[in-house]
């Protein structure tokens, strides 16, 4: 079938990785490299981050129940520590291939984000809250797990999306900057692609839409 609708991850997509801040982050504090990672996938349905992508939990609340976890594991880390590494920065070669695709096709973003910081990218400034609104502003859709009630990688939010845009999965193009996120996609017939790096995503994307970045 041919390509109806681009359907994008933000975070670690759009912007550069919180994966990266995240190993900044361990290693000013002698930490394991990952484990923050680690401590986000120990029972990824039911933990503090699942909760709070969720909005089952508030920011004060993940705080505690983070920090309770990563004790667990025999480490000292805020759960507040880890909100303010969320936001990267914006990367204005994927924005131009963003809009190069949105003339073509149909976009929508469906991304995990946190009631925290400034606006739907839980930006720590107002001036980036700004930059990625108007991102945002731009899709045709978009599904944010803390406003929904759902979270990646529950099938159920990949069909929201595609119901949404009127679009069939075998028609889309997803993207997004985790395995685990992208299996469920891929079942339902969507070409998916795992984003590593910018220069491999445009790569990728370039491929899979017939597009030049």
């Amino acid at each position: 079938m041919t390509i109806a609708a681009v359907i994008w991850d933000f975070g670690g997509v759009f912007t550069t990785s919180p994966f990266d801040a995240f190993n900044r982050y361990e290693r000013e504090r002698g930490l394991p490299v990952d484990i923050i990672r680690k401590i986000n996938s120990i029972n990824p349905d039911t933990n503090a981050w699942a909760k709070i992508e969720r909005s089952d939990v508030d920011a004060a609340t993940f705080d505690k129940l983070f920090a309770e976890e990563a004790a667990a594991l025999g480490h000292d880390i805020r759960g507040a520590d880890v909100l303010a590494l969320l936001s990267g920065d914006l990367r204005p070669a994927v924005v131009a291939a963003f809009f190069a695709c949105k003339a073509r096709f149909k976009v929508g973003c469906i991304t995990n984000n946190a009631p925290t910081g400034k606006g739907a990218g839980m930006s720590s400034s107002s001036h980036k809250a700004e930059q990625i609104a108007d991102v945002f502003a731009q899709f045709d859709h978009v599904i944010e797990s803390s406003k929904a009630g759902v979270r990646k990688p529950d099938p159920r939010i990949y069909r929201m999306m595609c119901d949404a845009l009127g679009v069939d999965p075998r028609e889309c193009v997803y993207l997004d900057d985790l395995g685990i996120n992208l299996k469920p996609a891929r079942e339902m017939g969507m070409t998916t692609i795992k984003v590593t790096s910018e220069a491999q995503l445009l790569a990728d994307l370039s491929r899979a839409v017939g597009l030049s970045f």
